[in-house]
């Protein structure tokens, strides 16, 4: 039992040690880093979002005509009709 406390013992000992030692050196590179101005942990700003372009108007004409399919098939009354034929037509 004494050699497998002593194995442990030494196991944390190194561990400890080389953890001490890799974050030492994580914090020195890391300030060479800042002083230089190439700091790693800095996210690089991402490039401005493209405008969107606008979807095309749609034609009136072909707008009417579907207004008026919609009237002969009964589906809108003469007043539903004529107010969005002047929505349309901007009247």
């Amino acid at each position: 039992m004494p050699g497998l406390l002593r194995g442990v013992v030494r196991t944390a000992a190194v561990a400890g040690t080389a953890t001490a030692v890799s974050n030492r050196v994580s914090r020195r590179q890391a300030q060479r880093w800042s002083q230089q101005g190439n700091d790693p942990y800095d996210e690089p700003q991402p490039a401005p979002a493209a405008p969107v372009a606008a979807a095309p108007a749609a034609d009136p004409i072909d707008q009417l005509r579907e207004l008026a399919a919609l009237k002969a098939e009964g589906i809108l009354t003469d007043e539903e009709f004529a107010a969005q034929k002047a929505r349309i037509l901007g009247s």
